[in-house]
């Protein structure tokens, strides 16, 4: 069955409705258990462009198709961003709370390249806002289940996001070789897991998540 393209369509009924910009938002690495969790931003307005074209939900493509997209996206928007929750802050502060915490980096970031943020509207992948409990002030948010499949903004938050901590996680596999990190990306496969029955945890692994060893998703 063939999956549609996403479309601007919400997009620019949100700028139409007043917002300045509209910052598709979605997380990858929430279900690792190695690495940092990382929230992706994309900011469009009224003068945005063609989106890239074959670009889907970064779970959508191949890691070549996205490497290829990414800086694409980046290009496309009008500022683009990632932030990151460390290994160490999600074991300190739960998972959710760190879902915030990249989130509100990724943000400042887009704020320091002159997104004004208070007058956008955060488009935001799933049914659950946990971008505004890590905010002192509020910002208009909407979430959307499947925002990523449908929302081309989205998609491009999540391709960005995707590229970037994958290539975080091949880096730190070059320093601590044996996890296998180039392929499993810090999820749950049974050779990573074997790998940490014989090599014990590295400092990237999240150690509230081997206790019991609830996530075995290889999936973003």
């Amino acid at each position: 069955m063939a999956v549609a393209d996403p479309t601007l369509q919400l997009e620019f009924e949100l700028l139409a409705g007043g917002a300045h910009y509209v910052i598709g938002c979605d997380e990858v690495g929430r279900g690792a258990i190695a690495g940092p969790v990382a929230v992706g931003m994309c900011a469009i307005d009224a003068n945005v462009g063609s989106f890239p074209p074959g670009l889907r939900d970064s779970k959508m493509l191949s890691e070549k198709r996205r490497e290829e997209l990414a800086p694409r996206a980046a290009e496309w928007a009008v500022h683009s961003a990632v932030g990151l929750a460390s290994a160490e802050e999600v074991d300190r502060l739960g998972i959710t709370a760190c879902l915030g915490l990249a989130g509100k980096r990724a943000l400042a970031a887009l704020y320091e390249g002159g997104i004004r943020v208070l007058e956008s509207v955060v488009l935001l992948d799933g049914q659950q806002d946990w971008l505004n409990p890590a905010l002192t002030a509020k910002l208009a948010v909407q979430t959307r289940v499947k925002a990523d499949r449908d929302c081309a903004s989205v998609a491009a938050a999540s391709v960005i996001a995707k590229v970037h901590r994958d290539g975080l996680m091949i880096q730190a596999g070059e320093r601590e070789p044996g996890y296998g990190w180039s392929g499993n990306k810090g999820y749950g496969a049974a050779a990573h897991f074997a790998a940490i029955e014989e090599l014990g945890t590295s400092s990237l692994h999240r150690l509230s998540w081997l206790k019991p060893r609830a996530v075995l998703s290889e999936t973003a």
